[in-house]
């Protein structure tokens, strides 16, 4: 038998997310709020955020010290061939008022290139895996893309940042209706690439986004046969970039209208 190093690692790790998962959970506030303190503007950080992260990477670096380490809170932390990407929570703002749209996200990277991922949405009861070359799953059961291929029946997820424009978002979201598309935004960036990964949605578009955000989901989609832009070689794994993601059948005419390569 042939020893896989990322499937010894994925495997491993859906315990670890289990565990920060369910520590989130407990750590969440009651409906109301927020609570919190602010990053920036709509950008909440929480105490459960450290306390996930410090979990996550305690655990991985005991289970694999040779691996390297990234978090949305620490940044780099260790190096290695294998590289670990977490965002404790996503959807940090959803988190903050008791909503259950939020997950913890870990992505595994070799070199520069993504290998497995893991989210976990614990208030949604919902745990997505992929490992490249193996299929991308929800629950454990096989997830693919939408067949849609008529942009007019189409529901198209844009994310919101205060590092865009009024002006530039307002203009994508218009391109976005001008196809006859509904428009949604959930406040998740990682469940919303989940979304188009499993067909519950047929694209999402974020202009600026980080790669603790889509570590993960970035090889959920690619197993799941979705359309991803070129989100790592535009800039994606040292700073924020544009990430485009859709089913096939409507990703030329989606890339189009928004004007960024897919």
């Amino acid at each position: 038998m042939n020893f896989d190093p990322v499937a010894v690692r994925l495997e491993a790790a859906r315990s670890v997310v289990r565990d920060a998962a369910a520590l989130a959970l407990s750590m969440r506030p009651a409906p109301g709020g927020p609570t919190g303190t602010l990053k920036g503007r709509q950008d909440y950080l929480t105490e459960a955020d450290g306390a996930v992260e410090a979990l996550v990477s305690k655990r991985i670096q005991d289970l694999f010290p040779e691996d390297g380490f990234q978090g949305e809170e620490g940044g780099v932390t260790r190096q290695g061939q294998f590289r670990w990407v977490v965002d404790p929570i996503d959807g940090t703002s959803n988190f903050a008022r008791g909503r259950d749209r939020w997950c913890v996200s870990l992505g595994l990277l070799k070199g520069d290139e993504p290998v497995a991922g893991i989210i976990e949405a614990p208030a949604l009861g919902e745990v997505f895996t992929a490992q490249k070359g193996k299929g991308a799953f929800l629950n454990g059961k096989p997830i693919k893309a939408s067949p849609i291929s008529n942009p007019q029946e189409a529901m198209i997820e844009m994310g919101w940042s205060s590092r865009v424009s009024t002006e530039l978002f307002g203009e994508k979201i218009g391109a976005i209706m001008a196809l006859g598309a509904m428009p949604r935004s959930g406040g998740s960036g990682a469940l919303a690439l989940t979304d188009v990964a499993c067909g519950r949605s047929d694209g999402y578009l974020e202009i600026v986004i980080q790669l603790w955000d889509v570590a993960a989901a970035l090889i959920i989609l690619e197993e799941a046969g979705a359309a991803v832009s070129p989100f790592l070689q535009a800039g994606g794994l040292t700073g924020g970039a544009t990430i485009l993601a859709a089913a096939p059948g409507i990703a030329k005419v989606l890339s189009d209208a928004v004007q960024v390569e897919i």
